[in-house]
């Protein structure tokens, strides 16, 4: 099969393509969909080129090694983003020696924080958001891009981040706050 019949096929059709074949067109199909996806998550979350393109490689690797446990209980992008998120966050542990990013104290706090509304962060210049993001803790920033970046449902980041669907709202609505609260501090004259 040629490679351009390759671009009409569905990712699950390539998956199963791939595992009854093992021909590695089908493979580097896949790697080419999501090579980019996967580079700009990386560099947006580890903010260096050398470790995004290592990261890269390591997540492509895993999806290689386990592409035969890929169960289809989610589509094939959600499976790819939670690997990619969830590597990423490892190397960050690793490299800040921090024990926990996605804390479980969200799980267990009332919610008594006021709701920040979609349109604050969505109103803001690109640059101030990207300012903004970057001040505010890596798993907060994650989240925000999961959800407005990557137009991820609310329970497929639940299973990418292995979270309840409520925890996970708790998890964007105080990323929010802490956004907002980021940019009222730095950008005092649009208040």
């Amino acid at each position: 099969m040629k490679t351009t019949q390759h671009k009409a096929l569905s990712d699950s059709e390539i998956i199963r393509q791939y595992l009854t074949s093992r021909d590695q067109r089908y493979f580097h199909t896949l790697y080419r969909r999501y090579s980019t996806k996967i580079y700009s998550r990386c560099i947006s979350l580890l903010k260096d080129e050398g470790l995004a393109q290592d990261a890269m490689q390591e997540i492509f690797m895993k999806l290689f090694l386990n592409l035969s446990k890929f169960g289809e209980r989610a589509k094939f992008s959600t499976w790819v983003y939670s690997i990619t998120y969830n590597y990423c966050i490892d190397v960050i542990r690793k490299k800040k020696k921090q024990t926990a990013i996605f804390s479980d104290e969200m799980e267990r706090v009332e919610d008594v924080a006021e709701d920040v509304p979609d349109y604050a962060l969505l109103e803001m210049e690109v640059g101030r958001l990207k300012f903004v993001l970057d001040k505010i803790p890596v798993g907060d920033k994650a989240v925000l891009l999961m959800k407005y970046q990557d137009d991820m449902q609310i329970k497929d980041m639940a299973v990418s981040l292995s979270k309840t669907e409520s925890a996970i709202k708790m998890k964007i609505k105080r990323a929010k706050e802490k956004a907002l609260k980021v940019y009222r501090a730095n950008y005092k004259d649009d208040f």
